[in-house]
């Protein structure tokens, strides 16, 4: 049976057509209100953007859904884990801070902004899935203890999963710290040596007692590190190297099963929204924002994440390409390709994800788009 993807375009010429009415419009029909009880403690989950990026969903969508979900009896919150990256956003403060720069102030968007795993990302839960990579994932804790979410999810390439979208926005955004190393990388990490200090700080959080420090030397034994990350996050000096060499489709596996993690943790109760605006290379983790690939295609709403992320790429790869984007000179129009395998050639443009999830029994690829 077809899932139901409600869609609503840019098209505008009327007050009651603008954007954020649409949005509200696209919570209601797809049913988002039925999933919020009195009081409930409901995750906005979404990407605040880095310092110099354009392109992540603006706040005052994010205040409709907040809106949205206090009309529907819920007590909404804005929520997102720290990045694994050293930058603007790897602890609650430098995250927050980045947060209020880009608008998601309380006063903007009228909810709390609560980071999912705590001020130094170590707050997670382990939440138990069997699946092919894991038997379990670290997903942040407060995520974890809501009860239900919302994802707000750009829908964007990718260079190492060919897109972002719902998946990357849940799986990979709300995984701790820790988490987004068990999801990036197969390869174990290293200590380089001149920038260890010896504080043995790595040795307290790692779980399997695979770290020596020493006056001579620092290392990793190879055959007891379990590839959790806890070192990577927790060395002061990052002399401890963050390895982002794990192949595209098993990334796109890793963040799907964690993804999962998170369903579990809240049974089930939430709802996605995918922005096919902005459609930029590249994810709102960089700090710029290049030239959109497509023009924008609108906002989609749905009960299944997984046809929400095959109807979003349906609509990518039947759009046309604009010109003087990052996409290949000899690409044309690009009319029924897919332009992130175009631009990020390592991937499948991120086809894996939706099917594996399929596989998993997260949804259903078979949609009917419902327009509104």
């Amino acid at each position: 049976m077809s899932s139901k993807v409600f869609y609503a375009s840019t098209r505008a010429s009327q007050k009651n057509q603008s954007m954020i009415e649409k949005l509200y419009r696209l919570f209601k029909r797809a049913g988002f209100d039925s999933l919020i009880e009195e009081d409930d403690l409901i995750g906005i989950k979404q990407h605040f953007g880095e310092i110099g990026n354009t392109a992540f969903i603006r706040p005052i969508y994010t205040r409709r859904i907040v809106e949205a979900i206090k009309e529907a009896g819920g007590k909404p919150f804005l929520t997102d884990a720290n990045t694994l990256y050293v930058g603007e956003r790897a602890n609650s403060v430098d995250h927050l801070h980045t947060a209020h720069k880009n608008g998601f102030g309380y006063s903007t968007v009228g909810a709390p902004l609560i980071i999912a795993d705590g001020i130094t990302g170590k707050s997670y839960l382990e939440i138990e899935v069997g699946l092919k990579h894991f038997d379990y994932v670290k997903i942040g804790s407060e995520i974890c203890n809501s009860d239900g979410m919302i994802s707000l999810a750009h829908f964007k390439g990718h260079q190492l999963t060919g897109f972002g979208g719902t998946f990357k926005n849940i799986g990979m955004g709300l995984g701790s710290r820790s988490g987004k190393q068990m999801m990036h990388s197969t390869v174990k990490p290293s200590i380089t040596e001149e920038h260890c200090i010896k504080c043995k700080e790595c040795v307290l959080y790692c779980p399997e007692d695979a770290i020596e420090i020493n006056d001579d030397k620092s290392f990793i034994i190879e055959e007891k590190c379990i590839g959790c990350g806890e070192c990577v996050v927790t060395c002061p000096t990052d002399a401890i190297s963050i390895e982002w060499e794990g192949g595209s489709m098993e990334v796109q596996e890793r963040q799907v099963e964690f993804t999962a993690g998170v369903l579990k943790s809240i049974d089930n109760k939430a709802g996605y929204v995918n922005f096919v605006n902005n459609v930029t290379p590249d994810c709102d983790c960089s700090p710029w924002s290049d030239q959109p690939l497509i023009r924008d295609q609108g906002i989609l709403a749905s009960k299944d994440p997984v046809a929400l992320e095959q109807a979003s790429l349906d609509l990518t790869v039947k759009a046309e390409a604009l010109s003087g984007t990052a996409l290949p000179e000899d690409a044309g129009t690009a009319i029924g390709e897919n332009k992130f395998k175009l631009i990020h050639t390592s991937t499948d443009g991120g086809v894996r994800q939706i099917e594996y999830a399929e596989e998993l029994g997260l949804g259903n690829r078979d949609y009917k788009l419902i327009k509104i």
